[in-house]
């Protein structure tokens, strides 16, 4: 906290109170309201909370007019250009980037947690055949809270990082396995010698009938998007875990709660819902007709996967994904496949089209990410999934953030009651 204070006046008696400003290191202070209610018996009005900040933290910054985003004070195009995903994980929980003895501990630690307890396994044939994989996701991760009572202590840091590494470590194994169970073939373990995002693709995949070979450029690709979606600061999913861990649950319940927060198509679904968007359009004849559907605001069609709520600039992830966009559809041959021929129509028009640079409705992340998922044979119900496996560590790293906080409360927000005033209960045959 600074010395600086923001004034805020009560014009029914001409009183004042003196707020203080709470600084960060980068972007907008904040004003501590805390004292408001006591002081001016007055709550903050704040729907959906995008003018209040519910914690401080250190992990991610975001500066969306300017497009930039940093984990731990590292922009993430370097990261992308230059790490690996578990690196960035090493780096999301522990503030720092590990050196080559720590690097190889942690990956170590993460290779080795991989695998599912055969009881856990065997809860995939409860869900029906056709449940979406987010179902799935949502049951098993929270079903995790019933097998490892012996590291779930909150108060201890050593379980803390347990906890982590544990979650990281099985999600892409409880994602492939609801992948398997949706089309019906064995569900396929881990590979101890792959990396992350190979040994993901290989038991999504292989068969036990042959041998199966990760694509190097596909592995790369998907480690990328990982990287872009590790973290985003307090979105829906975030806060949903922190609110669901401040009341002190198990941690694997509040990432299950992260999960389900997830899987909405305003948030999680959004490179699900442009790949929808292409089908309906249909034909790259159709693009100009359909754009202009989009700029008419009594048109119930919008343009997904492009713009963002936070970003008022270019997404930083776009321009980064873009160029593993082309490549990896270069690599399959695909420039001439009508989806991805209609998507790059789509992308070109925008960038050039003044209604959409002067509105700054670039592609985002979204719209890149649907397009190599497909193009990789990723079926559109596993795009969320996705999602929710890079996103695992950002989760867990503020989760452990809140826990090792001296400071932390149950999470309660107010509401302003627009019900009905005090009345009598009437008997049921005098109503």
């Amino acid at each position: 906290m600074t010395s600086e204070a923001f004034k805020i006046s009560n014009p029914q008696d001409d009183s004042s109170t003196e707020l203080p400003l709470v600084d960060g290191t980068l972007g907008t202070p904040g004003v501590d309201v805390r004292g408001l209610n006591t002081k001016q018996g007055v709550f903050t009005y704040d729907p959906a909370f995008t003018a209040t900040c519910s914690c401080k933290s250190d992990i991610t910054f975001i500066d969306g007019e300017n497009g930039i985003l940093m984990y731990r004070g590292y922009p993430v195009d370097q990261l992308a250009e230059h790490s690996s995903y578990l690196e960035v994980c090493y780096l999301l929980l522990n503030g720092e980037l590990p050196n080559a003895t720590e690097m190889e501990d942690f990956r170590h630690a993460i290779t080795h947690h991989t695998m599912l307890n055969e009881s856990l396994v065997k809860f995939y044939d409860g869900f029906h055949y056709d449940a979406h994989p987010m179902a799935i996701l949502t049951g098993i991760v929270g079903s995790l809270s019933a097998f490892y009572h012996d590291t779930t202590d909150i108060r201890n840091p050593e379980h803390r990082e347990i906890f982590a590494h544990r979650m990281i470590a099985k999600m892409p194994t409880i994602a492939a396995a609801a992948y398997k169970h949706s089309i019906g073939q064995p569900k396929i373990g881990p590979k101890n010698h792959l990396d992350y995002a190979a040994n993901f693709l290989r038991m999504c995949f292989a068969v036990p009938a042959e041998e199966y070979e990760v694509d190097p450029v596909a592995a790369k690709a998907l480690d990328v998007l990982f990287i872009l979606h590790a973290d985003h600061e307090q979105n829906a999913s975030t806060s949903t875990v922190r609110m669901a861990g401040s009341t002190g649950a198990n941690p694997y319940a509040a990432i299950s709660s992260g999960i389900a927060a997830l899987w909405g198509p305003a948030h999680g679904g959004a490179n699900e819902a442009v790949l929808n968007m292409l089908n309906q359009i249909g034909d790259v004849s159709q693009v100009p007709k359909y754009l202009e559907k989009a700029k008419d605001k009594n048109d119930p069609f919008r343009l997904m996967g492009f713009g963002h709520r936070v970003y008022k600039n270019f997404d930083p992830r776009a321009k980064i994904i873009r160029g593993y966009c082309h490549e990896v559809l270069e690599h399959y041959g695909m420039q001439n496949n009508k989806l991805f021929e209609l998507a790059l129509e789509l992308e070109r028009i925008a960038l050039e089209d003044d209604y959409f640079v002067e509105r700054k409705l670039y592609p985002n992340v979204d719209f890149y990410s649907g397009i190599i998922y497909q193009a990789l044979g990723i079926p559109v119900n596993m795009f969320t999934p996705m999602f929710a496996i890079a996103r695992t560590v950002g989760w867990a790293a503020h989760w452990s953030e809140m826990m090792a906080d001296p400071g932390m409360r149950i999470a309660r927000p107010r509401q302003v009651y627009t019900g009905y005033k005090l009345r009598d209960y009437v008997d049921i045959n005098n109503r």
